[in-house]
């Protein structure tokens, strides 16, 4: 196992090393940077400044909760008419989950 010292020779602490090393990363982000500075193009200004969004989150969230409540519509209709032998619009009424109910809840 190497152990790491400074120029002296002496051993040096875990603390120590980690702030030598947090120094050398540093000056090598100071270098990369400068060097970097007159080639600027406007692509990454952009990336600065942020992106605009098309649709806002809450637009999202909006067009996701429609579209669930859509596709949960479509399956009790496509369930009940298509799968259960039954008429597509009856599983839009009140009449037929009030039925389904009672027989869960065997109530008449």
């Amino acid at each position: 196992m190497a152990t790491d010292q400074n120029p002296n020779g002496k051993k040096l602490t875990k603390e120590q090393e980690r702030e030598r090393k947090r120094k050398a990363l540093d000056e090598a982000t100071k270098k990369k940077t400068s060097s970097e500075k007159g080639k600027a193009s406007s692509k990454e200004k952009k990336s600065e400044v942020g992106r605009r969004r098309i649709l806002p989150i809450w637009l999202r969230l909006l067009i996701v909760l429609v579209l669930s409540a859509a596709a949960l519509l479509l399956g009790v209709m496509v369930g009940y008419g298509v799968i259960g032998d039954g008429k597509p619009m009856d599983a839009l009424n009140w009449e037929t989950w009030q039925h389904i109910i009672d027989i869960v809840t065997k109530t008449e």
